[in-house]
This record gives C-alpha cells, structure tokens and sequence, in this order.
C-alpha cells in the first residue's frame, strides 16, 4: 500500500480499525489473474501474537484451490471515504481530492477443519449478533441439525495468517488548521453519510482545530440575539 507519512496508521491503530470494520476484499492470485471475493471476518491472535483473520467462502469459490498455506493472500478493509472539492479550502490554489480510510492485511491462507469451522461461524455471527443488542443472540443452535450440517457443507472455512499490516487514514492531515476546519465543515453539511462519517472522524482527530469555530459561533449568536 502506498502511504504518504503523514497518513500512515500505526499497526495496533490499523488492527483495531479491521477488527471493527470486519468485512473486506479478500484477494489471491490464481497465477493468470487475481481472484476476490468480500466478506466479514473476524481477528484473534496465535500464542505468539501474530494477528489470524478467519471467514469463510462458498465451497465452489475458485478461493478456496488457492488457500494452499504457502501463497500470500490480501485482505482490503476500508471505511467511510468522501470526495474533497477545492472550493471548500480557504487557501487558494488547492486541488480535488479523497479522504478516505484503509488498512492491508497480508499474509497465506489455510483451510479449516471441520471443528474449526463450526468456531468460526459461531464466533463470527457472535461478533455481529452483538452490534443488535439487545435482540437476543442468534446462535447456530437454533438450528436443525440437518440444515447446520448442510450448511457447513456448502462452505469453507479459512485462517490468514497476518504477516503484515498496513493502513491509511488519509483525514487532510498534513493541511492548516483553518483549512482542516473548512474542509470538515463543508463535509458535515453533505447528505452523503460518508462524508459525514469523515467529517465527523477529523473532528475526534483533531479537535483544537475547531476551538476557534465555536467561538465564532457563540459570537455570532450573541450578535443576533442584540440586533433588535
């Protein structure tokens, strides 16, 4: 992944973004063309340390002739990301751009064993079962045994091991402070969520950039309140 620096993403910070997002572009190479296909996943770690993503794919993917062990795979995660017009800066002479957020997970793929599969999918659906609370839980095991086993058949469980790990938040960093601010403003305005996600995000990132807005605003307030 190209990163310019002041966008790169420290690895625990680009781990913790994955493990949140939890769907990606999963992509190996067929040794003719690169294959992909997204999905949700999850991250743990081995006794070592080494980060391990697991997902699954559809039995007849062509993915699954390529998880050998060996070969290196990737695994693109992306978040919210939103387009910049010039205009928005206060400084002149600006161009258009991107902000976006993205992390790399490199590293060989195996396939999992029966066992492991049934962890996986009782892990992953967990994960996301969790973000509905306080439905309750759906658990494989409301399912028939029957249609479980099925299922199961039907696809196939795989482990990255993650060798390394890259990321890019690309929030205009490396701009002024008051252009920072502009461009923030005029993303939160947007319809467009993405934007707003973004906006939102170089708020928390950096939030001195801002202190003199409020202060205009109050301002602001104050001298209309007093004009009759």
């Amino acid at each position: 992944m190209y990163t310019p620096p002041p966008f790169k993403s420290d690895r625990t910070a680009s781990l913790a973004f994955a493990e949140a997002r939890g769907f990606g572009l999963a992509c190996a190479w067929d040794g003719n063309k690169p294959v992909a296909s997204s999905l949700p996943f999850y991250l743990t770690s081995a006794n070592d340390g080494t980060p391990r993503a697991l997902f699954h794919v559809a039995r007849h993917n062509p993915l699954v002739k390529l998880a050998d062990g060996k070969a290196s795979w990737l695994l693109a995660v992306t978040g919210a990301d939103a387009y910049v017009s010039p205009d928005w800066y206060l400084s002149p002479d600006q161009v258009p751009t991107w902000l976006y957020q993205a992390v790399h997970l490199t590293g060989p793929v195996r396939v999992l064993s029966d066992d492991e599969l049934a962890v996986q999918i009782d892990t992953l659906s967990a994960k996301f079962e969790q973000r509905l609370l306080p439905k309750k839980p759906w658990l494989s095991s409301k399912m028939t045994a029957g249609r479980l086993e099925a299922m199961k058949k039907a696809i196939v469980g795989m482990e990255m091991t993650v060798e390394e790990v890259e990321g890019s938040f690309k929030l205009n960093q490396h701009k002024s402070e008051t252009d920072y601010a502009a461009v923030a403003g005029s993303l939160a305005a947007q319809a467009d969520a993405g934007a707003q996600q973004i906006a939102h995000l170089m708020k928390e990132a950096r939030p001195n950039a801002f202190a003199n807005q409020g202060a205009f605003a109050d301002e602001t307030n104050q001298l209309e309140r007093s004009v009759p």
